[in-house]
């Protein structure tokens, strides 16, 4: 079992990611308020804190989990290979569709970043809402197998 420990969103293309305790993540809006939250397999983007707290110390540096411009922090869960599972976050349901390929803006945010986010999938996941509802700050994660009915 794993814990979320953050919650952000972007109000525009290549904004700050604001930071919030709580949000409603709908089918056709993704988090709240964020740009890319339009429906499809990249709707929410899901990084793993101890991941990128690896990433981090191979570049011998400390970062906020913002700039890695993911809309969801979790503690607790190896995402690592989980296309195909889901994600039980509150009462929202993520599917996981993929790993998040780190772009060029990470190397923006700190020089070598995007090579470091590039093993083992510590750029996170993306995903695409299944069951819509509100979350917040320390809601419980799990990983689960897909349920299709």
């Amino acid at each position: 079992m794993g814990k979320l420990t953050g919650i952000g969103y972007k109000r525009e293309k290549r904004g700050t990611v604001i930071t919030c305790e709580k949000a409603f993540v709908g089918l056709q809006s993704g988090v709240e308020d964020d740009i890319r939250g339009i429906p499809g397999k990249r709707q929410v983007t899901v990084l793993s804190a101890e991941a990128f707290e690896m990433a981090c110390k191979q570049l011998e540096t400390s970062l906020a989990w913002t700039v890695r411009r993911a809309n969801l922090l979790i503690e607790g869960i190896d995402l690592q290979g989980s296309t195909g599972k889901q994600l039980l976050i509150g009462e929202v349901v993520l599917e996981i569709t993929g790993e998040t390929e780190p772009c060029y803006r990470m190397d923006e945010q700190c020089e070598g970043l995007k090579e470091a986010l590039q093993t083992d999938w510590r750029g996170g996941v993306t995903c695409m809402v299944i069951c819509e509802g509100h979350i917040r700050l320390n809601d419980s994660v799990q990983l689960i197998e897909a349920t299709h009915e």
